[in-house]
């Protein structure tokens, strides 16, 4: 028998389509949040990338645009990678029997969305959540909303 049972990788499929979804979804809600408020994207993605080349014999190659658009993408995919990955996750937990309700299984994938995301860039000094106005949690907190809605819809809607 190989590391997963059939149950779990179906699960792990399903999972990472539904955090895929997820991801759709807190991207969405935040472009529209930059268009109704006129922000600018957040830098923090590409500091992360940076704070983590900083730690690492990795080197982001190219002169100065081609680095900042290898960072931007990094960034962006940093973010797809946390999305999808954080759904894998709950969908391994469904296949192995964790089944809440959807009000409950959208409140876990929010809290973890929101973990996995933030949590490395605090670690590494990038941003500090304490000194974040109500601007910005409601920035970061309502995508992660729609997240973990649509991640757990998309679980429910898979027999997760």
């Amino acid at each position: 028998m190989g590391l997963f049972t059939s149950d779990a990788a179906l699960g792990l499929l399903r999972g990472a389509a539904a955090g895929a979804a997820g991801t759709t979804a807190l991207n969405a809600v935040t472009y529209l949040d930059m268009v109704l408020r006129a922000r600018g994207s957040s830098s923090t993605p590409e500091q992360t990338v940076e704070a983590v080349e900083a730690k690492t014999p990795w080197r982001i190659a190219g002169d100065q645009e081609q680095r900042s658009n290898r960072l931007s993408g990094l960034g962006a995919l940093t973010g797809v990678a946390a999305g999808v990955g954080t759904g894998a996750i709950l969908g391994l937990l469904s296949a192995g029997g964790f089944r809440p309700g959807s009000v409950v299984g959208g409140l876990i994938a929010t809290i973890g969305a929101l973990l996995v995301g933030n949590g490395p860039m605090t670690v590494l000094g990038v941003t500090d959540p304490r000194k974040w106005t109500t601007a910005d949690w409601v920035s970061d907190v309502v995508p992660h909303v729609a997240y973990g809605a649509v991640t757990a819809a998309t679980l429910h809607a898979f027999g997760s």
